[in-house]
């Protein structure tokens, strides 16, 4: 009589499949707030890009068109058609100044852009800088946009060294980001964590 093989299944016996999942809700439980604080720092990132273009696009265009223009932070979705400056805004807008010397002359709208639609995301900074028509900062009275935005000053920094400063925080992030105008403005996106050196470009 031939010995016939006893066919084993093959599988996961009840206490390895326990053991996996024990093993598994343990890794889950290491790395939720790694990742959770990881997407909250991808989030202040993802702002502070969009504020950095925003102002860039603002100093371009003050010396592509050769003259003043405003950059201002607003909660209002839609600012083409007028808005409220605020310091904390959740979008950008760029409007041309009026000549002070022409009274007939209006605002005129150059583009805006969404900043975060997060009300955790905070941006902490002045709610309007001005570019003269070579593209540094400059002071300007509400007089001179007062149509467009309900009149925020356009100040220079009062900082040593001279610097606008939006700082983005998000709580659960660990690692928040500045925007640094210069008066000759230039815009440097850094760490305010990390001091700026030659061998540290991220610093501020």
């Amino acid at each position: 009589m031939l010995n016939q093989r006893v066919k084993r299944v093959s599988g996961f016996t009840l206490l390895e499949l326990v053991v996996a999942m024990g093993i598994f809700g343990v890794l889950v439980v290491l790395a939720v707030p790694v990742m959770s604080k990881w997407i909250c720092n991808a989030k202040v990132r993802a702002v502070a890009d969009a504020l950095q273009n925003g102002v860039r696009l603002a100093q371009s265009e003050s010396l592509r068109r050769s003259r003043q223009l405003v950059f201002s932070l607003t909660n209002n979705a839609t600012p083409s058609l007028g808005f409220t400056a605020v310091a904390n805004g959740k979008y950008w807008a760029l409007y041309t100044v009026p000549s002070m010397t022409d009274g007939t002359e209006t605002p005129l709208f150059v583009d805006a852009g969404v900043l975060t639609t997060s009300s955790n995301v905070t941006i902490n900074g002045q709610a309007a800088i001005c570019f003269n028509s070579v593209g540094r900062l400059v002071t300007n009275s509400s007089a001179g946009v007062t149509a467009v935005t309900n009149g925020p000053t356009c100040a220079q920094p009062t900082t040593t060294p001279p610097v606008v400063q939006y700082n983005v925080t998000m709580t659960g992030a660990d690692r928040p980001l500045r925007v640094e105008v210069t008066l000759g403005g230039q815009v440097h996106l850094c760490d305010p964590s990390q001091t700026l050196s030659s061998t540290n470009p991220t610093g501020c």
